[in-house]
């Protein structure tokens, strides 16, 4: 597993919102960011919440743990390090990777306990 991992909180609150699977790919005019998942089954998007439509299926009130990176492809271990102490302290998570690194993404008012159990474990924060 990994030693310790660098995070960094992002300043906003994000939404997890899906669409039917053949939607074309939603429009998102800054350069904030954003994840879009396409599966048989549905289209995911996770975004800053203010783009979110209000019409969709969403998951409101989220926020987002990054892994300073770029993290190298043969790295093992990243994210149970960071999932299962989060586990055992009963914090849900929403993981996405992107090609640099990794995002977990936190209950909004589980964030400050998020935090200290990352720590706890051997993480450090940059804000």
């Amino acid at each position: 597993m990994m030693k310790t991992l660098t995070l960094q909180i992002l300043p906003d609150e994000f939404s997890i919102w899906q669409l039917p699977p053949n939607t074309p790919l939603p429009k998102i005019d800054d350069s904030s960011f954003w994840s879009v998942t396409r599966t048989p089954e549905e289209l995911s998007v996770v975004s800053i919440a203010k783009h979110a439509p209000p019409e969709e299926s969403k998951e409101a009130g989220w926020r987002c743990i990054g892994v300073k990176g770029p993290l190298a492809f043969e790295l093992t271990g990243v994210l149970a390090s960071l999932s299962v102490p989060l586990a055992e302290a009963e914090i849900s998570i929403f993981a996405i990777s992107s090609f640099n690194t990794d995002y977990l993404l936190v209950k909004a008012n589980q964030l400050n306990l998020a935090r200290t159990t990352l720590e706890r474990a051997g993480h450090t924060f940059t804000n």
